[in-house]
């Protein structure tokens, strides 16, 4: 599938992915009609160029997330750079940044957190609507410090319009996009409106729909050794009283992904007041959900397979104000809030209800501009989040618990020539408190507190026309999550007994990254190495034991490192006629190792992507091809995965030239319908990638 994913590498900027902050252009905001340039980076510094930009982002704008877009944000984002996914079955997948997932991976929607479970578990979907979205932009290392010690291994922001920015200078503005995906029969349609009500006030109002079936695969559900152990087991005579499986037909499971089945749809309504000088806004949306969870196939006696659903709803309440004095000290103050009311139940096969988790949470930053002195710009602010969490059920796990944090930041950037420094600091102060009831004695019962601070300094230097030079360092602590302390019971969901760690202390980590950034006639080049020192890094160790049939992991801390690298090139070969001809590469590594214990679980390992395609302006066509290597490189109790190699073809059509605003694409991805298993997934054994996969999507934008 061709490729066209703006990333801008640079030194350090905490002040990325939140589009309404003094770093975004104006003038790229309220234009609805401007073409979708990846060259202008909305966060950066007065909406520069990429050329020019200094913050290290991928950006996926609207037109290429129709070519890359899937049911979850996680696998709507593996073709960017350092970028895998938890891939969860189809339904359940978070990002995974340079190796990192969980609660070091923040994911965000116009700015603010998603407010939602997903962080607890990765059989939890995370609340974040890939369809709506005008752009998804992710950010890897100390730049992301900005949004907290959460974000640690990075952010992903969703960015749409449901607080209007801007007033249409047309009766309505309308998004809509529809499409059909053959892996899972998969039905999506996607809308979104903005209408001017007079007197400087405008509305919106927004909705999606998805369906899909059971997810088709290339090959088995079980690996070869899984496929093998169940075989063996099912010669065995059955134990008495235990479940009944058919252990052979388990192995022989191939085609298809039982219990993936999913529809989710999404309502939400806006209103803003527009002026020179500021606007303010609020907005509300509902998003509900009911999706399968991949059974984990037993292969041994005394096993158990359990094939939940998950039903889900959240409502979410979104303000927004800025003010614009364009003074000579304050250039914008910005404030930024929202409340969201989660819940989800866990539906057994019988139709009851298992387990139920509810969520609800505040996050607001507050942020004041400076106005540019000589070169001299930056931003301070603070943020708050709140968030009442609790699990009610036979498998709850996590006792109810309550997070409070508030943190203080300050960017600082100075420009001189061809030489930009930037430098930031953060505090964050965090209470996690465990409220169990009588009837769990087995869960904590007190409060932890935690005071962190984290800084970053870099610069990066301009050694000659379209080639700079960046070097940045950073030192960031992070306090643990409620469920790395308290957790401590059975999980179906992983599969696993989960104990946490009520005295963990806090994880720090000391990191730098180089990166060289070259963009000539016809050559774009991005490469950055990273390299992070990690004391009391929090993991998970499989301690061999077995509590209530499921296997033990226990909440541990170790000094670990971890290290890697990215690099992307596009370069235009040719130009025939009306066509250019343009290749593309992509490569990514991550290596990690915990001190006395070795690898650290979930690692993906290096891959290789490279396309060819060619452009018109009604017409692109593109192929390419992706390898993953096999991870070789375990934890203990891990498996190794294989490698594999997928080839991907798409064509485009925009029927009114590049600057239309109506585009048709049409992809054939996993052409040869390989058997694909990610490694950074807990499933990966049990439920592989979709096999070949027809999908025709449409995008209108008038």
């Amino acid at each position: 599938m061709t490729r066209k994913l703006a990333l801008s590498v640079s030194c350090i900027s905490l002040a990325a992915a939140y589009p309404v902050t003094a770093f975004a252009s104006e003038a790229d905001q309220i234009d609805y009609h401007a073409s979708h340039n990846d060259e202008i980076v909305v966060t950066a510094l007065r909406g520069a160029s990429r050329v020019d930009t200094i913050s290290g982002v991928a950006i996926v704008n609207a037109e290429q997330l129709v070519a890359n877009l899937r049911p979850s944000l996680g696998d709507s984002l593996t073709h960017t750079p350092g970028v895998s996914a938890t891939s969860f079955g189809p339904s359940a997948s978070r990002p995974v940044l340079r190796g990192l997932q969980g609660e070091r991976v923040k994911l965000l929607s116009n700015g603010i957190g998603s407010i939602d479970v997903s962080n607890t578990s990765v059989d939890h979907a995370p609340v974040v609507n890939p369809l709506l979205a005008q752009r998804v932009e992710v950010l890897r290392g100390p730049q992301s410090l900005l949004y907290g010690s959460s974000a640690s291994g990075g952010v992903v922001n969703v960015i749409d319009r449901r607080i209007p920015n801007a007033i249409p200078d047309e009766p309505v503005h309308l998004s809509a996009m529809g499409g059909y995906g053959s892996a899972a029969n998969e039905r999506m349609a996607a809308m979104a409106a903005e209408v001017p009500l007079g007197g400087n006030w405008v509305g919106h109002v927004n909705g999606s729909w998805l369906k899909t079936d059971d997810l088709r695969i290339g090959g088995h559900a079980l690996t070869p050794a899984l496929r093998a152990k169940a075989l063996a087991t099912s010669l065995l005579p059955p134990e008495e009283g235990a479940e009944e499986i058919d252990f052979a037909a388990n192995a022989a499971l191939k085609g298809e992904l039982p219990n993936t089945a999913s529809r989710t749809w999404t309502a939400g309504a806006g209103v803003a007041y527009v002026t020179d000088q500021g606007n303010i806004g609020i907005a509300y949306g509902r998003y509900d959900s009911l999706y399968g969870v991949p059974v984990r196939f037993a292969t041994e006696q005394g096993q158990g397979q359990e094939s939940p659903r998950i039903k889900l709803r959240q409502d979410r309440i979104d303000a927004r104000a800025e003010l614009v004095p364009n003074g000579d000290l304050i250039e914008k103050l910005a404030f930024r809030f929202a409340y969201g009311d989660y819940v989800h139940s866990e539906i057994e096969p019988d139709g009851a209800v298992g387990t139920t988790f509810s969520s609800k949470g505040m996050e607001g930053r507050f942020e004041v501009v400076q106005a540019d002195r000589g070169g001299w710009k930056g931003v301070s602010g603070t943020q708050f989040v709140t968030r009442d969490f609790n699990v009610v059920g036979e498998e709850a796990f996590l006792p109810r618990n309550s997070t409070e944090q508030i943190g203080l930041f300050t960017l600082q950037q100075l420009e001189s020539g061809p030489l930009l420094v930037e430098g930031g600091l953060r505090y964050e102060h965090t209470r996690q408190v465990s409220k169990p009831d009588a009837s769990h004695p087995e869960f904590f019962s007190g409060a932890r507190t935690f005071n962190t601070f984290s800084a970053a300094l870099g610069g990066a230097l301009t050694v000659a026309p379209g080639v700079k030079l960046a070097l940045n360092g950073s030192h960031t602590e992070r306090a643990p999550s409620a469920e790395e302390l308290f957790a401590n019971g059975p999980h179906a969901g992983t599969s696993s007994f989960e104990v946490g760690n009520p005295d963990l202390k806090t994880e720090r980590v000391w990191a730098v990254e180089g990166i060289l950034r070259a963009n000539l006639s016809g050559i774009r080049f991005e490469a950055s190495v990273f390299h992070n020192w990690y004391t009391n890094f929090v993991y998970e160790d499989r301690t061999g034991n077995i509590e209530d049939g499921l296997p033990e992991y226990q909440i541990r801390q170790a000094n670990a490192r971890l290290y890697g690298f990215e690099a992307e090139l596009d370069a235009t070969l040719a130009k025939l006629g009306a066509w250019t001809v343009k290749s593309n590469a992509l490569v990514d590594y991550v290596h990690s190792n915990i001190d006395g214990v070795g690898p650290a679980p979930r690692i993906p390992p290096l891959r290789v992507l490279g396309g060819l395609s060619a452009e018109s302006a009604k017409f692109d066509l593109g192929a390419e091809v992706e390898h993953v290597f096999a991870q070789n490189r375990v934890a203990a109790f891990e498996t190794t995965t294989p490698a594999y190699t997928m080839v991907n073809l798409s064509a485009t059509w925009r029927p009114m030239g590049e600057d239309g605003s109506l585009s048709l694409v049409l992809s054939a991805n996993n052409l040869f319908d390989v058997e694909a298993r990610r490694h950074a997934s807990y499933l990966k054994d049990y439920a592989p990638l979709a096999g070949r996969d027809i999908r025709i999507t449409a995008r209108l934008e008038i």
